[in-house]
């Protein structure tokens, strides 16, 4: 029974922190970079710390995800994103539960950092995704465009580590915004964003925003926590309207090509 693993990490033009990422994971066995075709150094830079470097064209991070475990060699796989630093003490927490073998996935901690100052509240601490340390037989990501979900295989039970990897979400505010962007754009397309209105963009936004600052205490991060909830009212408010263009988008350009007739 092996217990190598791979650790992948997905990119798109982020040559200023793919170097960081990759030598987080140098504990690895094999260090998988899973490009969609960067125009930047992120390749070049990848390779040049011995990462293999596969190319996969986006079509959503749920097959993003999904084509990055079939491009791992080894049985047992660890996901780590551009933005997310492994610690020596997780990379440790790897190789004795890969060598115990309770279970065969397990949720990772994550520590935030954003604005100057460790996030501990607003959601984020310990701020599960899905699971980063799994066997590739015991669970498939969902085939979603973004914020994929995972199912287990049958018989399979999830395990929870100590250790904490640490997150740097977002660079500056710049970057917030324009991931805010992306994502609202991705997750306008998901189905039970079907019959969307500007009211419910406003009342699932409003929610979201009492949801992380209220219920999940990010009034106790100061400013940072507000600007965390704030920009949760943002990309859900987004996610909506944009899922109502989509709906009504060849009812508008109609509309719109019939002024111009008109005048």
């Amino acid at each position: 029974m092996s217990n190598r693993v791979s650790a992948y990490i997905l990119t798109f033009n982020e040559a200023e922190k793919i170097a960081d990422a990759i030598k987080s994971v140098a504990w690895a066995d094999e260090i998988v970079v899973v490009d969609s075709s960067s125009i930047d150094d992120t390749v070049r830079i990848a390779e040049s710390l011995g990462a293999s470097v596969v190319q996969v064209k986006f079509e959503g991070f749920g097959p993003l995800r999904n084509s990055a475990i079939q491009a791992c060699s080894h049985p047992w796989i660890f996901s780590l994103d551009t933005d997310e630093r492994c610690t020596p003490k997780v990379g440790e927490e790897v190789r004795q539960c890969v060598a115990r073998q309770k279970h065969r996935a397990f949720f990772v901690p994550r520590r935030n950092y954003f604005l100057g100052s460790e996030i501990k509240h607003s959601g984020w601490f310990p701020n599960y995704r899905q699971p980063q340390l799994f066997h590739r037989d015991a669970m498939r990501y969902e085939i979603s465009p973004v914020h994929e979900g995972f199912e287990l295989s049958k018989g399979e039970t999830l395990g929870y580590f100590k250790n904490a990897i640490w997150q740097l979400p977002f660079k500056d505010m710049s970057e917030s915004i324009a991931k805010m962007n992306r994502y609202s754009s991705l997750g306008a397309t998901k189905r039970r964003q079907a019959n969307s209105s500007y009211g419910k963009a406003f009342g699932h936004a409003l929610w979201a925003f009492i949801r992380h600052y209220i219920f999940k205490r990010g009034l106790l991060d100061g400013w940072a926590g507000f600007i965390i909830a704030f920009s949760y009212f943002e990309v859900t408010f987004y996610r909506y309207v944009k899922a109502v263009e989509i709906a009504h988008q060849t009812e508008w350009h109609d509309q719109w090509k019939n002024i111009l007739q008109r005048k």
